[in-house]
């Protein structure tokens, strides 16, 4: 096998609220490339902390995040910012897309500040609304889409700059059943067709049948669990 894409490298992260609280404590954990990885786990294990330590949006207490070869501990602010920016996408419960924005503008957002064209942007941005099944929804803001059909903007939003790995904190959690089923098809197929990286923060079992590997999290640790057999 070849040099993860993504490392944890004895992880720690603690909370001082009068007293030490490890909401993340030694872990470990590599993800391959064109891996779908699920953490799962009860509320407070400490999954939701670990992905933003992984993408760099918060610092470890100890330990250090590889990501694509690259020491996060050794880059300041700025140099964090320019990596997160090229080689991370963030995929959130909440859609935070921009409302008076259309599917289209708020997909191609990311690629403003990259010095690619207004047309590039566009032309980008079509190629992945078409991709995630909303080729007839590119003019519409986000009031005018469903639930389903923001998730999925959001979705083609962090993939807009071809990202090495895709972070998702509960992308599920704010859809029904049919829906849900939907956006883990989707990042399925981004993983098998594709090779994009996921790992997913998810309590919603819909992830588990094409996930690569099942992680579970308690108490701020890692358990590995092996992916089911119904695995794609």
């Amino acid at each position: 096998m070849g040099t993860p894409i993504l490392s944890a490298v004895e992880l720690t992260k603690t909370f001082f609220l009068g007293q030490a609280v490890n909401a993340v404590y030694d872990v470990s954990l590599d993800v391959d490339d064109g891996d779908l990885v699920v953490l799962t786990g009860p509320s407070g294990s400490g999954k939701s902390t670990l992905l933003s330590l992984l993408g760099g949006l918060d610092r470890p207490t100890g330990g250090d995040v590889i990501l694509d070869g690259h020491r996060l501990s050794r880059l300041g602010e700025s140099g964090l910012a320019m990596l997160r920016r090229a080689k991370v996408g963030f995929v959130f419960q909440f859609f935070n897309l921009i409302p008076h924005l259309t599917a289209t503008e708020n997909v191609s957002l990311p690629l403003r500040f990259t010095g690619v064209s207004r047309r590039q942007m566009e032309s980008r941005a079509q190629e992945l609304l078409k991709l995630v099944g909303l080729g007839d929804r590119m003019h519409h803001r986000p009031l005018q889409l469903s639930g389903g059909e923001q998730q999925r903007v959001a979705i083609a939003r962090a993939l807009i700059n071809q990202p090495r790995v895709v972070l998702a904190d509960e992308p599920t959690g704010n859809l029904d059943s049919r829906n849900a089923q939907e956006i883990a098809r989707l990042f399925a197929n981004f993983s098998t067709a594709m090779g994009q990286t996921f790992v997913v923060v998810s309590h919603n079992e819909v992830f588990h049948p094409y996930a690569r590997r099942i992680v579970h999290m308690l108490d701020g640790r890692l358990t590995d669990h092996p992916a089911p057999t119904g695995h794609q």
